[in-house]
């Protein structure tokens, strides 16, 4: 792993981190924080596989479309895409007044997160 994914991926730990921490915070959690670093991890490991893989990952935010540059360089990348929008969702729908997270969403945003970074962990640690 070159120094340039390293730091996208201490990058993704520390959104990691700050996102299960928020999860757990009393006596206000802020589901949103949850939410929005739940999507920011995975992003962050998405871009830092793409790098690893020799693509400049474009600027967007959006999982979707970081999966479909990742797909054809990366033959053992797979992951429902219906996950990655619901991350990107909830990033986004829950970061400006008008919406809220829920306990519910942000633990399941969580748990979208923790089930990606294990993956592309693992297939950053296999490069």
């Amino acid at each position: 792993m070159n120094d340039v994914v390293r730091e996208w991926v201490a990058k993704a730990q520390g959104d990691f981190g700050t996102a299960g921490r928020e999860l757990q915070a009393r006596p206000e959690p802020n589901y949103d924080a949850v939410c929005f670093h739940a999507q920011q991890c995975a992003e962050k490991l998405l871009k830092a596989l793409l790098i690893a893989r020799g693509v400049t990952p474009p600027k967007t935010h959006d999982l979707v479309e970081l999966h479909r540059q990742l797909t054809p360089v990366c033959a053992e990348w797979s992951w429902p895409e219906s996950e990655l929008r619901l991350l990107t969702r909830a990033a986004v729908e829950f970061r400006y007044p008008g919406e809220s997270a829920e306990q519910r969403e942000a633990t399941a945003a969580l748990d979208v997160c923790t089930r990606l970074r294990t993956r592309l962990l693992s297939l950053l640690e296999a490069r």
